[in-house]
């Protein structure tokens, strides 16, 4: 074939073969991955097999197999199955694993027994990124992101989902038995086919309701009456669209708001965000080993409790208050309508009134303090203030610690643009990576080893974008 780049002639014999080397350039991101891992302490760190037994079969090196997941990670093959094959045809694993083939047994137990260490190992990439002044800004942006387990919707059970399964079941039997009354009345016209046909359907839904009333008995044991059948730590979890949901994991992360690297994470089976800020809050600060830090977050975040914890650590926090005011809803003021004036420990209302203290209560454990006036009967603003006698406001005894947070943001409100730019891309990024099914392992101490695992490599490439490969390998060496 002329006119064409023309490979070599396989049956070509050759005197002496390539190195292997030779296959892989200076500044392939492999070699970040074997030069990392040959610079930690497995030992230290906690790995199974670090000291070879005196007896027995030779085993594979703890090295070698983080090696194999950590380039797997990084080069989106998590399967142990696909590792196996990679290692008898990639030549990047080749090289890296010295021509080791482990079979993919051998390979899902190293990440199902070193489960702890591997999450060290995604600390230690961490702290070679602050060693390397990586994280000058001490500003995280923090956000939860929903990922999907290995547990199917319908073998997911709720209060609400068993009562909906149990009133279909009622429905359908009472549908069959009303059709076999019907045949009955017909007689021979019926196929008998068809009679035994509508008798087996019940029979199966009365073995169906056997099995949903054992399932149920052990999800009211459970302490948030919820069970699963084949990950039994995940949770059924709301999403963002209209009457969706998925069942899986609440992902945490603190992203680092200079080079977008992911400072800290944490996988917890809660659906809500409600109590994690002063959590991923105070991990990544005590991973950048700074005593002040900067963080923001969304809405999801807002409590009176959270914020005032990170306050009180050194945490300067930033986030808007969600509007669940039922005025604001119905057109009327809301409290923000409303201003406090600290000098005199009144607040101000829209028509110019003073509304002043008048006594203090509990209220979900929260002391408030009460304000309200006497002049609204007569006020001309009151049909868009309140429906009742008179408009009261409640003040929180920690409320200046919101009002705080409130003022920064006004002060800065692109502090909301910076947070989705930040944090909402390693969480796409990572699905990307994941594909569809998400998480490969069951329960939330071997999901947690995945995370980190796909953490490790998404910093990784960060880094390597960030430096280059050959600075990088040149920073490990030193």
């Amino acid at each position: 074939m002329k006119r064409f780049v023309e490979g070599l002639d396989r049956d070509q014999s050759t005197l002496f073969p390539a190195s292997l080397d030779d296959y892989v350039s200076e500044d392939n991101p492999v070699r970040a991955v074997d030069v990392f891992v040959d610079g930690l302490d497995l030992d230290r760190l906690g790995f199974v097999g670090v000291q070879p037994l005196e007896t027995g079969r030779p085993s594979y090196h703890p090295s070698t197999m983080l090696k194999l997941y950590v380039y797997g990670y990084l080069n989106r093959i998590p399967s142990s199955r696909r590792l196996e094959r990679e290692c008898q045809r990639n030549i990047e694993m080749i090289w890296l694993t010295g021509q080791l083939a482990p079979d993919f047994k051998t390979i899902a137990d190293f990440r199902r027994d070193n489960g702890k260490a591997i999450r060290e190992v995604c600390r230690e990439f961490v702290a070679l990124c602050r060693k390397l002044d990586l994280f000058g800004a001490a500003s995280v942006a923090i956000d939860g992101s929903k990922f999907k387990a290995v547990n199917a919707r319908d073998k997911n059970f709720t209060e609400a989902k068993m009562k909906r399964r149990f009133e279909r079941i009622d429905e359908s039997i009472a549908r069959y038995l009303s059709q076999l009354e019907t045949a009955d009345r017909h007689g021979d016209a019926v196929p008998e086919a068809k009679v035994e046909r509508l008798k087996g359907k019940i029979e199966k839904l009365t073995q169906e309701i056997v099995r949903l009333n054992a399932i149920n008995a052990e999800m009211m044991k459970s302490e948030d009456k919820q069970i699963s059948l084949s990950d039994p730590d995940a949770r059924s979890m709301a999403t963002s669209g209209k009457d969706t949901g998925i069942v899986g994991y609440n992902v945490q992360i603190a992203v680092d708001t200079q080079h977008h690297l992911i400072v800290a994470h944490e996988v917890t089976n809660v659906g809500s965000d409600r109590h994690q800020l002063t959590n991923m809050a105070r991990q990544a600060r005590d991973e950048m080993v700074v005593e002040a830090i900067d963080a923001v977050a969304d809405r999801g975040y807002y409590d009176g409790e959270e914020i005032r914890a990170c306050e009180e650590a050194g945490i300067t926090v930033t986030l808007p208050k969600p509007l669940t005011s039922g005025a604001k809803a119905a057109g009327r003021f809301g409290k923000q309508d409303f201003i406090y004036v600290a000098a005199e420990d009144i607040y101000r209302c829209p028509a110019g009134e003073r509304l002043t203290y008048h006594f203090t209560g509990y209220e979900d454990g929260k002391m408030l303090r009460r304000y309200w006036t006497t002049a609204c009967q007569t006020c001309a603003l009151k049909a868009q203030c309140t429906t009742g006698p008179e408009r009261r406001i409640a003040r929180w005894e920690h409320e200046a610690v919101l009002e705080k947070v409130q003022q920064r943001l006004d002060q800065d409100p692109n502090k909301m643009t910076l947070r989705r730019q930040t944090a909402e891309h390693p969480f796409g990024t990572i699905k990307a990576w994941m594909g569809a099914t998400h998480f490969l392992m069951r329960r939330q101490h071997k999901v947690a080893t995945e995370m980190a695992l796909n953490v490790l490599a998404y910093n990784m490439k960060r880094v390597i974008a960030i430096l280059g490969c050959r600075t990088l390998l040149e920073a490990m060496r030193t």
